[in-house]
């Protein structure tokens, strides 16, 4: 289980970091 909650949260973790830099890039 412990390793699942870890690859979700880096899932998470990169899926904001994309939303982020999207969002950086297109303004």
């Amino acid at each position: 289980m412990s390793g699942y909650d870890n690859g979700f949260a880096l899932i998470v973790v990169l899926f904001i970091l994309l939303v982020i830099v999207g969002a950086s890039w297109c303004k």
